[in-house]
């Protein structure tokens, strides 16, 4: 496992996957910095983070035979293994956001975004971006409902040492994924979905608002949620939001 550390960098994902174009790099090489400028989250949105407060990282993970039919199972993979090692510290009532933000209560800890390169109907290689709040206390209040580690346990907490732990989870649930153990992964992912089950107010794209029920996730990694009159409707991201 190589480590490269930069005290600044656009962001960690760009550089990344720069990298992984121009060099054959080991298996889970980890790009990491102590002041991300240009941090990116899903379907363009922008990542903060005050420097040298919290983790911000990506990680290569290259796949020797993983189908993309199968993606939905590597977003679980991956949001599981930064989940676990952040219950080990907050210990309850932490979840995860469909696709793969990490909650604790209502308040966002931590973004994900994974970006792959594809090969036919492969995934070659991923390159997996993760925005932790650690360390950090004030947030802008342009920012809503953010939180982070240091917040929730009040302890402050080695950066180094919190980034391993998460690597040693991501790489244990690589290896489920590449076993193709995809029950276990979707059982343990929907198991601490946020709002499973639970009757909840939704907005669509088009800011109409409706009642439903998250059931679960298409085979296409969209979210399921059961209407009102019991047909069941799968949205993209950026297509629906809590209300």
């Amino acid at each position: 496992m190589k480590i490269i550390k930069l005290s600044a960098i656009d962001s960690t994902n760009s550089f990344l996957k720069d990298l992984a174009q121009d060099s054959c790099l080991e298996n889970f090489t980890i790009v990491t910095t102590e002041s991300q400028l240009k941090g990116r989250g899903q379907q363009s949105s922008v990542w903060l983070s005050e420097p040298s407060k919290n983790l911000t990282f990506s990680v290569f993970v290259s796949f020797k035979n993983f189908e993309i039919s199968n993606k939905k199972y590597l977003t679980f993979a991956v949001s599981l293994a930064v989940y676990e090692a952040i219950i080990e510290e907050i210990k309850h009532d932490v979840f995860i956001k469909w696709p793969n933000d990490i909650l604790s209560g209502n308040k966002k800890l931590c973004g994900i975004l994974v970006e792959n390169s594809i090969q036919k109907t492969k995934i070659k290689y991923s390159v997996i971006g993760i925005g932790l709040n650690v360390n950090q206390t004030n947030f802008s209040e342009a920012i809503d409902k953010v939180t982070s580690v240091k917040l929730i346990t009040q302890k402050k907490y080695d950066l180094d040492v919190f980034l391993n732990s998460i690597i040693l989870k991501l790489k244990s649930r690589i290896r489920e994924l590449e076993n193709q153990d995809f029950k276990k992964l979707e059982d343990n992912y929907l198991s601490v979905l946020y709002k499973k089950n639970t009757p909840t107010m939704f907005k669509n794209s088009s800011d109409g608002l409706f009642m439903g029920i998250i059931c679960g996730i298409s085979k296409d990694g969209l979210l399921q949620i059961e209407l009102e009159d019991e047909t069941i409707k799968e949205f993209g991201i950026k297509e629906v939001s809590f209300a």
